[in-house]
């Protein structure tokens, strides 16, 4: 018999889900670290150019936005734990074809299929934390999975340079998706086992149409910055450009109907209308994109550039985790205190790391000497800290407590494109400097001025931003 966990009545094994839950989505946290480590080797295996480099790791957050939001609304109605266990099968069934592709193609449809699977279960998790945990337990339930999720990010590093580096079986860079199914097939069954199901029976219909638009406007937005560069911008790119951004115009325009059909909004666009909300949106899309920017071109500078090895490349990068975990305690108490100049300031430090990491980058030695950019990391990952941990709480004071769940996953669907297309766009910038005969380096930095501009641009926006944030308790 299918059992149904509430509030009112507290599930006895919710700790030992919670373990599982968090054990299955470690797989989407590694995920993005540890396919960037792993990235030039791919590239130098399998003959990729540089947009087919871009398109292996923006394909995986692009089907991750356009799906995270329906798949919230379909577990919501149908059951989390059902679309959970959807979510890790195709996490995993993904992970194996992408560990046994042998074109570029391959490899980007798996990461497709491996993004729609990650985008099944993110939410299931944050759903159910909330119907089985209460009070105090709640809290220390997100706190346990947002401090995973921190460790997550340097764990990936480390790991997808030592399973690149020491060429298991001869299987190279294709053991960073191989290890991802016999976890996923654990979560399986660990989750068939300690994980009730649950749901929300007052829920809206899924608004499979809307989902459809936002994929294809999505699609249609990235599309030209990936392909535009290399085909020499023919007029067919700017239209389907802007039909992307007119899709993205039409779906909030039609919200309200089709919310009113009894449709589960697939964006808040009444939130569209909150000064704070839209601007925090906006700094979400600029962190993203020069996060992910930055990292995919420092993963093919130090590796391709520098000559230095996957696992050596992957703990360089750590300095940058290091960063973050200093001021990761104490982020969220700060902008309790003083809201939006944390997340400006912290916006400025990211700024001011990149900057410093260009300095130094003429000064790393041949695979031996990374020295010169570990203080730009710190300081970067540092700003990391102050300006993402908090965000979602200080934006949150300015939005109704009701729709809350909702706007925090339109954040989440918007870090993710902005990802997407920060790798698009600086990675044209970098590999159109490669392709003129400019050395790595060079190229390398000629990209981090638009990276700098970017989390400038978060800086300024977060003074639009509210002056305090919400406890923790109440973001969740």
């Amino acid at each position: 018999m299918e059992q149904v966990a509430t509030a009112e009545r507290t599930y006895p094994k919710r700790w030992v889900a919670a373990v599982v839950m968090i054990g299955a989505v470690l797989m989407d946290m590694i995920d993005i670290s540890i396919v960037n480590v792993a990235l030039p080797t791919i590239g130098t295996d399998l003959g990729a150019s540089g947009t087919e480099l871009e398109w292996i790791v923006s394909a995986y957050m692009l089907a991750f936005a356009a799906l995270l939001i329906i798949a919230g609304s379909l577990g919501d109605l149908l059951g989390r734990r059902r679309f959970f266990l959807v979510g890790i099968g195709c996490f995993g069934a993904a992970s194996l074809a992408a560990g046994l592709a042998m074109t570029p193609g391959q490899l980007i449809a798996a990461r497709v299929v491996q993004g729609a699977g990650a985008a099944a279960m993110v939410p299931q998790l944050l759903a159910t934390f909330r119907t089985i945990f209460t009070g105090p337990e709640r809290g220390k339930a997100f706190g346990m999975y947002g401090a995973i999720l921190g460790f997550a990010s340097a764990f990936g590093l480390i790991l997808g340079g030592v399973l690149t580096s020491a060429d298991l079986f001869g299987s190279s860079w294709r053991a960073i998706f191989f290890v991802n199914v016999p976890i996923a097939t654990v979560a399986l069954l660990a989750t068939v086992r300690f994980v009730p199901e649950t749901r929300d029976r007052s829920a809206g219909r899924p608004d499979v149409l809307g989902a459809a638009l936002l994929f294809a406007a999505l699609v249609a937005v990235a599309y030209p910055l990936f392909e535009g560069r290399s085909l020499g911008w023919p007029t067919w790119t700017w239209l389907l450009l802007g039909g992307g951004v007119g899709g993205l115009v039409a779906l909030a325009l039609i919200e309200r109907g089709r919310q009113q059909a009894g449709f589960a909004p697939v964006l808040q666009a009444p939130l569209l209308r909150i000064p704070a909300f839209t601007a925090g949106l906006v700094v979400t899309l600029a962190f993203g994109a020069g996060l992910q920017g930055f990292f995919l071109t420092f993963a093919l500078w130090i590796q391709l550039g520098q000559g230095f090895s996957p696992l050596a490349a992957g703990l360089t990068t750590v300095a940058f985790s290091v960063g973050s975990f200093m001021l990761a305690p104490v982020a969220v108490g700060l902008a309790q205190r003083f809201g939006r100049l944390v997340l400006s300031g912290g916006a400025l430090l990211l700024a001011t790391g990149v900057a410093a990491v260009g300095v130094g980058a003429d000064q790393v030695g041949d695979g031996t000497d990374p020295w010169p950019i570990v203080p730009g990391l710190v300081v970067a990952g540092a700003g990391l800290s102050l300006l993402i941990i908090p965000l979602v709480n200080v934006v949150l004071a300015a939005v109704p407590r009701q729709v809350a769940g909702g706007a925090s996953g339109q954040f989440s669907t918007a870090q993710q494109l902005g990802g997407a297309l920060g790798v698009a766009v600086v990675g044209s910038m970098f590999f159109a400097r490669l392709d003129d005969g400019q050395p790595f380096t060079a190229s390398f930095t000629a990209a981090l001025p638009l990276i700098t501009a970017l989390f400038v641009l978060a800086a300024v926006l977060s003074l639009a931003l509210p002056r305090t944030a919400v406890s923790e308790e109440d973001a969740i």
